[in-house]
């Protein structure tokens, strides 16, 4: 079988997103893995928690696919999209994980933008660019996704939810969530009031501490 191991972390991601609290029933979301000019990716019809290896198709960049007993997701194009851009463009883009959670969903359908209220913002990029609303399954939205992702490794695609890059699918997951956590704490801060958005200057800050170990700079020197 292609890419066994790669198919069996598919679907061990598949079930930590269907685990995940406020994450959409049934068909809650898509993952991608790519290996050299493969990807794995879901399949169509099946609910995450009940996904095998021999479910999820292997595809080449072209759009072709050359092994798996299921079609591949609508949103395989969108998957496809993303990784030929990380190719193309030298990023360390190993896996890609799209998630119908309450909370990116609720965002998407409100802002075009999701501001950095946090300073965990400045892992994923600053602020997450929204998308606008296009079909999922469409070059459209697969255009979209690509373009929101510029710079940044987390996106939010307006009525569907988050979209996350990472080196490899642990990371990608702990992006996906990172941007849930965000979208849920912006969510709540407005119930408040006005949230205060850090500025360019202080990410930037921010991007340079997490060089360091945990006392940052050291301040004699």
């Amino acid at each position: 079988m292609l890419l066994e191991q790669e198919r069996r972390d598919v679907c061990l991601t598949a079930r930590s997103i269907a685990r995940h609290p406020g994450t959409a029933p049934g068909e809650a979301g898509t993952i991608s893995v790519r290996s050299g000019d493969l990807v794995v990716v879901t399949p169509h019809g099946i609910p995450l928690e009940q996904l095998g290896p021999g479910d999820c198709p292997v595809m080449s960049l072209d759009d072709r696919v050359l092994e798996g007993r299921r079609d591949p997701a609508a949103e395989a194009t969108l998957h496809l999209a993303v990784h030929r851009d990380a190719a193309e463009h030298g990023r360390d883009v190993g896996a890609v994980v799209n998630a119908f959670t309450a909370d990116t969903v609720a965002v998407s359908t409100v802002l075009v933008e999701l501001p950095p209220i946090h300073h965990r913002a400045a892992g994923l990029g600053g602020a997450v660019a929204v998308t606008p609303y296009a079909p999922y399954g469409t070059g459209n939205i697969s255009d979209q996704a690509v373009k929101a992702l510029k710079g940044r490794d987390a996106a939010l695609l307006a009525g569907h939810g988050g979209l996350a890059l990472g080196r490899n699918l642990e990371h990608a997951l702990e992006n996906l969530r990172l941007l849930d956590w965000l979208s849920g704490t912006y969510l709540r801060a407005r119930q408040v009031g006005e949230p205060r958005v850090l500025s360019e200057e202080e990410l930037a800050e921010i991007r340079h501490r997490d060089t360091y170990g945990w006392a940052g700079p050291d301040p004699f020197l």
